[in-house]
């Protein structure tokens, strides 16, 4: 993997991240310049410092750093299959904000989740209930606002013919769908590997946008993201979502986050076109794409949902807005769909954020997450930077 692999296609994109520095044991935020990463956790000890400025942008614009060394050298060190631990690696971009995300934004993953939950978790039952549904509610609802009263109507058509769901419900109805993804610190970068419970037959990537919130509710930018999905485990009961969703690995974000400038703000968002290309060992390729322009809710209207008055967040948040990307492609028997195989890469990309790339393997053989917000104020401390 080479820095041309991940960055985005505008050379003037304003990107900070992360990178594991081993001589302080610690991490440092760093700004994107150019061909080399400039650490400025003297000025910003963590990244939610930097979200959390009156001008994230300008801020790191003119913040003074000490150079880490060159991209290709600190991305090439952080596969953890081949890293030197004595050498910088490149991290997850956030730190302490919460790991929010918003389910069932497009109507196509919505329709996806109305299948998980008639399937029982079941994808050999998946074909026949989609055709099933499709032929109720059709495949098109872009037009349809949630909250409206056509889709107060549609709900009450549906209940009548026995195809209402509690994924209808949030797809369609008032209130969106807003769930901790995983805790703080816990997310994984480019270059990672992901998790997927081993127990697992039935799961899938979802290839997102995920936007950097102030604790004001301020958006300030915006990375890609992997919502690495057990879709067995939450097709059997949404009360499961916990088990479906936070598991070690499970959240990649990266590779950067861009802030909002000059050059760059939340209608480029609206706008994002997302491709996803999946490649197995065995020779097995996926590809999907996610168009923001069929979102159902507005970027802003799920954070404001997510971060309020009823809802605080002190060191701000990241929200995966929802893929548009169902996985219905056959890998091994016709009618079962699509499952990760060890091994996988997955590679979720688009020109103005560039590239998260990550290889999929068991949640109990991911790289050990450890460090937490205890380690992390331990570290900060001793090196006084708090």
């Amino acid at each position: 993997m080479t820095p041309q692999d991940i960055l985005p296609a505008d050379p003037e994109a304003l990107l900070f991240g992360r990178v594991w520095l081993p001589e302080v044991s610690g991490p440092a935020v760093v700004r994107v310049d150019g061909a080399r990463l400039t650490a400025v956790t003297a000025v910003f000890p963590t990244a939610r410092d930097l979200c959390e400025a009156d001008d994230p942008a300008g801020a790191l614009q003119g913040a003074d750093g000490d150079d880490v060394g060159s991209l290709a050298d600190v991305l090439a060190n952080t596969d953890p299959r081949t890293r030197d631990p004595s050498q910088p690696w490149l991290l997850s971009p956030i730190d302490l904000q919460a790991v929010k995300a918003a389910g069932v934004t497009f109507v196509t993953s919505m329709l996806e989740r109305v299948i998980e939950e008639k399937a029982r978790g079941d994808a050999s039952a998946a074909a026949s209930i989609r055709a099933r549904i499709q032929a109720l509610v059709g495949d098109d609802l872009r037009d349809l606002k949630p909250g409206s009263p056509e889709a107060a109507a549609l709900k009450k058509a549906l209940i009548e013919g026995g195809a209402w769901s509690q994924y209808l419900e949030v797809g369609i109805g008032p209130d969106a769908e807003i769930f901790t993804k995983g805790q703080p610190l816990s997310s994984v970068g480019t270059g990672a590997e992901i998790g997927v419970h081993p127990a697992s037959v039935w799961n899938n990537p979802e290839p997102e946008v995920v936007l950097a919130i102030a604790s004001t509710g301020r958006i300030v930018g915006a990375a890609l993201g992997n919502d690495v999905n057990l879709r067995d485990v939450e097709g059997r009961s949404a009360l499961l979502l916990g088990k479906a969703k936070d598991n070690n690995g499970a959240a990649a974000v990266g590779p950067f986050v861009r802030l909002f400038d000059d050059g760059f703000s939340l209608a480029d968002v609206e706008r994002l076109e997302i491709s996803l290309t999946v490649t197995g060992e065995d020779g097995f390729v996926m590809t999907g794409r996610s168009l923001m322009s069929e979102i159902s809710r507005s970027p802003a209207d799920l954070a404001a949902q997510a971060v309020n008055d009823h809802h605080r967040y002190p060191d701000g948040l990241v929200l995966f807005l929802g893929t548009l990307f169902a996985p219905v492609d056959d890998r091994h028997e016709a009618g079962k769909g699509f499952t990760h195989e060890g091994g996988d890469v997955v590679r979720i990309a688009c020109d103005r954020l560039g590239a998260l790339i990550n290889r999929v393997t068991a949640t109990d053989a991911c790289e050990p997450w450890t460090f937490g917000a205890a380690a992390l104020m331990r570290n900060l401390a001793r090196r006084g930077l708090i």
